[in-house]
């Protein structure tokens, strides 16, 4: 077989055979095939599309390019969620401990933030102590003894994976639904879990940026688990607002907390009620309205962020952080970026909130970029609120008072005042199964 050859087929429309695809995939992380072949046929995907069943291969064959986690050594279903990625978005630090205080198992591998989004993972260093790098056997031994565990994704976990997304960031082929969906997925079958279920954000702070391509994002990412095997469902979510307050790692735990604790904001309670309500129901707890009332049932009686706790004490966490937020270190400076007229805020761009964090020091432009875990920015005032000439929008929190002009211009040029309420989507547009697609 030949590199050329597969290629060719594809650029004409051809369907690709799993003994193809296999050839690809794993010469190029062999380094059979060089890159600029790769390339071509990423390109050629990009144009050409893959079938359901051309993509479900390639992520069957990306997944088994590294280590395949067997996590039949933990009792139970477990279940295990993927965000597609946002601003504010701390869902796991919430919805985990609710679904691991309703007796579902949660044995989860998170990533770190890059560019406007933020990690899990390095939300959770935030909280000092806290080791995310645990070794197998200490990691089984945690989810089996106190049924969560939340660590690292391993640099072995789809091997293919990382190569080909480091190719198709300088080659203009990461906007592709198939190569998106088995990017994703492949991962998320390598990680073991019984049941997947997938928050697929949508909007401007999002890279799925409207509603049908997020849909059939959902719908092949649903397929793909599907034809292997597992449990797996989405919900596509609005990512034109960040989800709650506060933007930023320590912050974010804090506001975190304040949800387990029946005390957060109503925006982001609710999506991660929804989310825990969902896992549930993929774990066989029930029905929705079910699964619901019983994630609503471990906030009321304090059990969730009790679970939450025990996983960061488990994994060397200071947990008087989570108790009293205020003891987390604090950035020595902060600035009110205010309203320059009265009005509605008929825009708030996503994408720049998150590149003001980051300009602040609360995220990474490059991957070996140190992070201030500190920093950060609280919102007063979002997408539809009406606000006042020389009222606060938000305060910006830093160590350095000079890195203020800039994140203020990246925020201020996506901010717009008008005189007229905005619509505001809705937080939640649509649920996808195999079974079809439910719009709300």
């Amino acid at each position: 077989m030949r590199m050329y050859d597969v290629i060719a087929k594809k650029r004409d429309g051809g369907m690709l055979t799993r003994e193809e695809i296999a050839f690809a995939v794993n010469g190029y992380v062999d380094g059979s095939v060089p890159d600029y072949q790769m390339s071509a046929l990423l390109m050629a995907i990009y144009l050409r599309g893959m079938t359901d069943e051309e993509t479900a291969v390639l992520t069957d064959v990306m997944a088994h390019s590294g280590d395949m986690v067997d996590l039949s050594a933990i009792q139970g279903v477990k279940v295990d969620k993927h965000s597609t990625g946002g601003v504010g978005d701390k869902t796991t630090l919430v919805i985990a401990p609710i679904v691991a205080a309703c007796g579902v198992r949660i044995a989860k591998m998170s990533g770190r933030g890059l560019g406007h989004t933020g990690g899990t993972i390095d939300k959770m260093e935030a909280v000092p102590g806290t080791r995310t790098a645990l070794t197998q056997e200490e990691f089984f031994r945690q989810v089996n003894e106190i049924g969560i565990s939340v660590i690292g994704q391993s640099g072995k976990i789809a091997v293919a994976d990382k190569k080909m997304y480091a190719l198709r960031d300088v080659t203009a082929t990461v906007g592709c639904i198939p190569l998106i969906a088995s990017s994703i997925m492949s991962k998320k079958l390598a990680a073991g879990s019984d049941a997947i279920l997938l928050d697929v954000t949508m909007g401007n702070g999002a890279f799925m940026k409207n509603l049908e391509d997020a849909t059939e994002l959902a719908r092949q990412m649903v397929a793909i688990g599907t034809a292997n095997g597992r449990k797996v469902a989405a919900l596509i979510t609005d990512m034109d607002k960040p989800l709650g307050q506060n933007i930023g790692n320590s912050l974010e735990v804090a506001e975190s907390m304040a949800v387990l604790q029946g005390k957060g904001p109503t925006d982001l309670t609710e999506v991660c009620l929804q989310l825990a309500a969902n896992m549930l129901v993929l774990a066989g707890r029930g029905g929705l309205p079910a699964c619901r009332a019983m994630a609503e049932g471990v906030i009321r009686d304090g059990t969730a962020f009790v679970k939450c706790c025990q996983m960061f004490a488990a994994q060397g966490g200071d947990v008087s952080v989570l108790k009293d937020p205020s003891r987390f270190p604090k950035a020595k400076y902060s600035y009110e970026l205010t309203a320059r007229e009265t009005g509605y805020i008929v825009e708030n761009d996503v994408e720049k909130i998150g590149n003001a964090s980051v300009l602040l020091g609360a995220g990474r432009i490059k991957k070996e970029d140190s992070i201030d875990f500190a920093a950060g920015i609280t919102m007063h005032k979002k997408l539809g609120d009406a606000v006042k000439a020389g009222e606060s929008i938000c305060t910006f929190y830093a160590n350095d008072p000079a890195l203020f002009a800039a994140a203020e211009e990246m925020y201020r040029g996506g901010l717009v005042i008008g005189p007229e309420k905005p619509h505001v989507p809705p937080l939640i547009y649509a649920r996808v199964t195999a079974q079809g697609v439910e719009r709300f």
